[in-house]
């Protein structure tokens, strides 16, 4: 069962750096770089947006996977979101090379790198410390964080927390064109993100036991 404890621990004799998961991961971050570097070649914006959907369709594929095999692993949730913000990034500076004024405006407050810029910073600073912080404790990935702080969970790793965190700004900003919304959206992000964290610290994060030898020396 997806809730049973079984599945939310993390088992040490099952870790590993291959999965069917991981290698998902990997192939769509390779499709999605390779159509990103296109992109660019090509200064098309609709091979970004084909970029976005298979970094997005990608994502749900090899965590859907991981849970359908149960192959969940530490080792995978952390290759995950390396390789989610290795995408994102290269495909929003892309986007920003491609449409450095937006599209309703050439006025130097509605560059579109505003909105992204602060966004990116949210997503791979901000999101990325608080998604590293289920590490610290026995669980699989922050899929299960709920067991730790289920406000927490819900701000972020929730389905439509995640949702709201990732897919909706991009899908109004490259729908509405308005850089001025756009740049709303990650402002609200990034105080999600940083109210998420305030909460996460008061929670504090727990330190592995050092266990020592009768001799008072570190044991090896």
């Amino acid at each position: 069962m997806a809730g049973s404890p079984d599945r939310i621990y993390a088992d040490p004799s099952v870790e590993r750096l291959f999965t069917g998961a991981t290698v998902i991961t990997f192939v769509r971050t390779v499709i999605t770089l390779a159509i990103a570097v296109w992109a660019a070649y090509e200064g098309s914006l609709t091979l970004i947006v084909v970029g976005l959907v298979t970094y997005w369709v990608g994502d749900s594929i090899d965590g859907e996977w991981a849970r359908w095999r149960d192959c969940e692993t530490r080792m995978g949730a952390v290759v995950d979101m390396m390789c989610d913000r290795l995408s994102c990034g290269a495909l929003y500076v892309g986007l920003v090379w491609l449409q450095p004024g937006g599209w309703i405006s050439d006025e130097p407050m509605t560059w579109i790198g505003i909105p992204i810029g602060i966004y990116l910073f949210e997503f791979m600073v901000i999101d990325m410390y608080l998604s590293l912080a289920f590490l610290a404790w026995p669980i699989r990935s922050p899929n299960y964080f709920h067991v730790i702080d289920r406000r927490i969970y819900l701000w972020n790793w929730s389905r439509i927390g995640k949702a709201a965190n990732s897919g909706a700004f991009a899908v109004i900003l490259l729908v509405s064109g308005w850089v001025w919304l756009g740049t709303l959206i990650a402002i609200g992000l990034l105080v999600l993100k940083c109210v998420s964290l305030r909460w996460l610290l008061r929670l504090g994060l727990p330190v592995p036991t050092r266990e020592v030898s009768p001799e008072g020396a570190p044991a090896a």
